[in-house]
């Protein structure tokens, strides 16, 4: 479909990529991946035709036709929302038209004539080509595209220019995806998008007719939604087959082989001087001395690409705090008429790493800000535990920095002792992507999204024990954010975050709390765990071409409730034993472990609370202790359901 052909590109004096050769096919699924700066979008706009090659060529088939999507920068006015998306049919639109006015001239003219045989035919060939275009569903597919994205059915019809940024970057998505052109170009599609949009954008390119490449610093989204990688490394473009988990260990792979192969290269060439050398004035082994110089000479010699650095960084660990972090006890919160909160309670665990999720405007950010007391309670009450101290990350903390400080200078200000060297501050400024020079530079002069991750590089040399982030993985490439899902793994303290990386809270969260209608349902384990107890997603548990948990599991807990019994289908006939992704199996397995410590921690302290209440001290304290056991009963009873359910399930996998 699309063919580059020892395809260069040069940025100044910089060299992007050259000697590229790459067949694009009508149905490719192509993740394209490498450091900043290495060149990405702008291949990404070479196949746009927005970009052209320094030397090399790009060919395209008759008729492909490519649509692009910037990581940002569009902005859209003078339509509603739902006319903007329509204008993507402005031929079927046309076609329309044209069958309604060919429709009113039939009804005039003699069906017997000849004029009228013509109009006929020519209305059945506009018709048949709209009917096969699904012309008549235009609205719907517009009605499913917008909701999927996360505008509801209020906002169809306002102006385009009434919403920010990031919603006008999402109606772009919604106009390139219902006009589907050959060749898909996304460049960070869901740097906009929260979890359940990101999700639905998931299920649609599972589906899309055509080819699509995309640029993508979430994990998660490429493993699902991509069969071959391309990286850019090295001024080289690298194929590999597969998603970006396979990537990562082809790359491994090819590694290992090509030093293998130098390693023997570089033996068989010492075996040759050595030889050269011994016998280079015994005339009786000139012609072998002769034979082997050639052979040094026709050598190809393996190279080993540079390796990329390796940064790994731990938080200095902050001082413990008390068992009990933060509790929540009947909170609401308004603002002037708008309730976003009523009647929540929940408490947090010192060790706790919460994911809060939900859609945009649900009020994730509003209950972080709560925790960090930078916005007050309408009503009820917050009890920080003992020896608690808060760490606020905002989605705006660059305007907290001082504008006129250096970077290295005020990082140096900010480093603890035992990370004080130029060497060690560099790397950690290196990996929030401030490298060379521009550690040099005031922060003046950094843009919105350079600044927040300057902040964040700051928050983490000194960490308090208690962090509360609001979208620390924006503005940061896999690298960056491998680095910060380290740091966290290892950091000791509580955290509370929103992100809508999938895969960063599935590696990160031991708890999720589901925020939306003003209440907070709280769930343990990771993002996926939080989806299998919904039931009502949809979740890739289950290997390929075999059935899914998930919807067995529903099946047999509606089958078991009397009040559906009656209005459920005929059960299938028995099926065979469901298998469980091997990855997701020791999930499940570790998950066990989990509850079964938790468990005996919960069941220490209810023996704690018991000895403590044989001991009269008054009546107020006797019922804040029988409150306690209660509540500590029915977690243990929770838990031991989940654990049931959990290890059944394993057990029927092994």
């Amino acid at each position: 479909m699309i063919q580059f052909i020892s395809a260069g590109k040069r940025f100044g004096p910089k060299t992007l990529f050259e000697n590229l050769d790459w067949l694009i096919t009508e149905r490719d699924r192509v993740g394209l991946v490498g450091a900043n700066g290495t060149g990405k979008t702008t291949l990404l706009k070479a196949l746009a035709r927005i970009e052209t090659l320094d030397y090399g060529e790009i060919s395209f088939a008759k008729g492909v036709t490519a649509g692009y999507l910037p990581q940002d920068g569009l902005t859209l006015s003078g339509r509603t929302v739902l006319a903007e998306c329509m204008s993507v049919f402005g031929d079927l639109i046309s076609m329309e038209q044209e069958m309604e006015t060919l429709m009113e001239k039939m009804s005039v003219l003699d069906p017997a004539g000849e004029e009228y045989l013509q109009v006929a035919d020519r209305f059945h060939a506009i018709e048949t080509e709209f009917q096969n275009r699904d012309g008549y569903s235009l609205e719907a597919q517009a009605w499913m595209v917008l909701g999927g994205l996360g505008f509801p059915p209020s906002d169809w019809h306002r102006r385009t220019e009434e919403f920010s940024g990031g919603w006008q970057m999402r109606i772009a998505l919604a106009k390139l995806l219902l006009e589907k052109p050959n060749l898909l170009l996304l460049d960070e599609p869901t740097n906009h998008l929260d979890l359940e949009a990101r999700n639905w954008l998931e299920e649609y390119l599972h589906d899309y007719p055509h080819a699509y490449v995309l640029i993508s610093h979430d994990r998660y989204f490429l493993d699902v939604t991509v069969k071959k990688m391309v990286e850019i490394w090295n001024q080289k473009v690298h194929f590999y087959s597969g998603n970006y988990e396979k990537y990562l260990r082809e790359k491994d792979e090819r590694r290992a082989q090509i030093e293998a192969a130098y390693q023997n290269q570089k033996d068989r060439i010492e075996q040759l001087e050595v030889f050269i050398n011994r016998f280079r004035y015994t005339a009786t082994k000139a012609k072998q001395v002769q034979s082997r110089i050639k052979e040094l000479e026709r050598m190809e010699r393996v190279e080993i690409p540079p390796q990329e650095k390796a940064i790994h960084f731990r938080f200095p660990q902050p001082k413990p705090s008390g068992r009990r972090v933060v509790e929540f006890k009947r909170v609401a919160k308004s603002y002037g008429s708008k309730q976003v909160f009523h009647d929540v309670n929940f408490t947090i665990d010192r060790g706790d790493r919460v994911a809060l999720v939900g859609v945009n405007g649900a009020g994730k950010s509003t209950l972080i800000k709560l925790l960090s007391g930078t916005e007050p309670l309408s009503a009820g009450e917050m009890q920080l535990g003992h020896n608690v101290e808060a760490d606020y990350f905002a989605q705006d903390q660059y305007k907290a920095l001082d504008p006129e400080a250096r970077l290295l200078d005020d990082l140096s200000k900010a480093a603890p002792m035992a990370m004080s060297t130029q060497t060690e501050l560099r790397g950690l400024l290196g990996c929030f992507l401030f490298t060379e020079d521009d550690v040099f530079k005031r922060i003046r002069v950094l843009s919105g999204g350079e600044r927040n991750r300057y902040a964040l590089a700051k928050m983490l040399l000194q960490p308090s024990n208690f962090l509360l982030l609001d979208e620390p993985t924006n503005h940061l490439d896999l690298r960056a954010k491998d680095v910060l899902l380290e740091a966290l793994e290892g950091y000791t303290g509580t955290v509370v975050f929103v992100s809508h990386d999938r895969y960063f809270i599935d590696k990160l969260a031991t708890r999720v709390f589901e925020i939306g209608g003003g209440e907070v349902s709280v769930f343990p384990g990771n993002y996926e765990d939080y989806l299998w107890r919904k039931e009502g997603k949809k979740i890739d548990l289950s290997l390929p071409d075999l059935p899914d948990l998930v919807a067995e599991r529903a099946g047999a807990h509606h089958s078991h409730d009397g009040k559906h019994a009656a209005t459920q289908p005929a059960a299938a006939p028995a099926a065979k034993s469901k298998k469980v992704n091997p990855l997701r199996l020791q999930q499940m397995k570790d998950r066990c472990r989990e509850i079964e410590e938790q468990v005996a921690r919960l069941e220490t302290e209810i023996e704690g609370y018991g000895l403590e209440s044989a001991h009269f001290k008054s009546a107020e304290e006797s019922v804040r202790l029988a409150n306690l056991i209660e509540k500590g009963r029915e977690e243990i009873t929770q838990l031991m359901r989940e654990w049931e359910e959990t290890t059944k399930v394993v057990e029927e996998n092994e």
